[in-house]
């Protein structure tokens, strides 16, 4: 015999089904906005960056101080921290207990290998190779070199680096000269006291130790005429010019043009470096370092090169279209927040929006489908009704009924569903009032 079987209330059901769907998508937002956190060192950019940049005194370190100023005006507290050069800079940044997020690095002096955890904003400058002499006009820096006293940096400066490139290209062994490590303001003042014979210096034009030498009697620049072969032996040098009285033009400084050799700059920073701190660097390297210059164009650097160490994904998107538009119009603090919420909310709308369209197709359905099975049970009931004798017991039928009855009538509808519904109920009392009368004229057990 076919009967329906007793289920819950499908109001119950259909409550529970609501508040599964509105707890998942609040457990989705409370995930996406869990994983934002997890995987960001911080939502909210620093307030504090130290950077690494070179001696007291140095170019580097005075090209610090503009940065500083120029982040200030952001309310960035920018720290420079005085280094012996990029060698100890490289050293520094990589280091993260060190603190250092961002400095100034030579090119030639990092790789990749060693390097992963930091990136490139950008080529910010040429740093030329001053091979300062004494009384050697004429000379060849192999012939101006050999069995000399050479001040070729301190450890840690890519001046060493640079200059131990240089003789080997010329063949100087090491072994046959004395090398000295003098930051550039010692390499000036020994090298006039005639204490060391030549200086390798790895710097600007604006520092002082080479504006002194260029200006003293007795010392020369030495020019590479074979600056073409240097760069294609070693490519990461380039060939700048000085032009003749560049220096001073009213006592003709230099006395002609000097063919000099250079490596650029990069301005390296960690990878986790925060994204609002990554956009305010860039555009502060594009106001120090974007003006024209002896050796370059206005607007030659910052560049978006990289030679050593990639770009980070800030920089390309800055020298492909600027920098995004929440970081233009946003307090740098409050930007990176909103791109990074933004990350997340949209693919979530992505998700919700075509949800809003099919849920309630999905409800229509479900709704549907669970009136039709409750007629269907009807159908049932009346089936096995009609099948059964004049004289046989229909209790159990009017008790199924009356399931059926108080299924329906817990059973959350809408407004669209609710005539439907009220239908089903006057169906279901139709049938249980025809058993009852069958039930009502039955003969009693003992009347036989």
């Amino acid at each position: 015999m076919l009967m329906p079987t007793a289920s819950r209330p499908q109001g119950s059901r259909r409550r529970r089904s609501l508040v599964f769907v509105v707890a998942a998508l609040v457990a989705a937002i409370v995930a996406a906005v869990v994983w934002t956190l997890l995987t960001s060192k911080s939502v909210f950019p620093p307030r504090t960056l130290v950077m690494a940049t070179g001696p007291e005194g140095s170019a580097a370190h005075e090209r610090g101080e503009r940065y500083r100023a120029i982040l200030a005006r952001a309310g960035l507290d920018l720290k420079l921290l005085p280094t012996a050069g990029g060698v100890e800079n490289l050293s520094r940044l990589r280091d993260r207990r060190s603190g250092v997020s961002v400095a100034f690095v030579e090119a030639g002096i990092a790789s990749k290998e060693d390097s992963s955890d930091l990136a490139s904003l950008g080529m910010v400058s040429f740093e030329p190779i001053w091979l300062f002499l004494r009384d050697q006009p004429h000379a060849t820096p192999a012939q101006a070199l050999e069995g000399k006293r050479i001040s070729i940096g301190q450890e840690g400066s890519g001046t060493r680096v640079v200059a131990r490139r240089l003789l080997q290209l010329n063949g100087v062994e090491e072994a046959s000269v004395k090398l000295l490590g003098l930051t550039p303001e010692e390499a000036s003042d020994a090298l006039l006291r005639r204490k060391i014979d030549a200086a390798v210096m790895l710097t600007s034009l604006q520092s002082p130790a080479v504006r002194k030498l260029l200006a003293a009697d007795g010392i020369v620049l030495a020019t590479f005429p074979r600056a073409d072969a240097y760069v294609a032996l070693f490519p990461l040098l380039n060939k700048l010019v000085l032009p003749t009285g560049v220096v001073d033009l009213a006592r003709n400084i230099p006395p002609a043009d000097v063919t000099l050799l250079a490596v650029q700059e990069s301005l390296a920073v960690r990878r986790d470096l925060h994204p609002a701190a990554q956009y305010l660097l860039l555009e502060a390297a594009s106001e120090v370092h974007g003006g024209p210059g002896i050796f370059q164009k206005a607007g030659r650097f910052p560049a978006g090169e990289a030679i050593d160490l990639p770009l980070s994904d800030q920089a390309r998107t800055f020298y492909k279209s600027g920098r995004p538009f929440l970081y233009r119009y946003l307090p740098f603090w409050l930007s990176g927040l909103t791109e990074r919420l933004l990350i997340v909310l949209i693919p979530l709308l992505a998700v919700a929006y075509p949800l809003a369209r099919i849920l309630p197709q999905a409800y229509q359905w479900w709704m549907q489908h669970h009136l039709f099975k409750l007629y269907g049970d009807l159908k049932l009931l009346e089936i096995e009704a009609k099948r059964r004798g004049a004289g046989e017991s229909v209790d159990d039928l009017i008790s199924a009924l009356d399931t059926l009855q108080e299924r329906t009538t817990r059973m959350f509808v809408t407004l669209s569903f609710a005539q439907r519904r009220y239908i089903l109920k006057n169906h279901i009392a139709v049938a249980r009032e025809q058993l009852e009368k069958r039930r009502g004229i039955m003969p009693s057990a003992g009347g036989a």
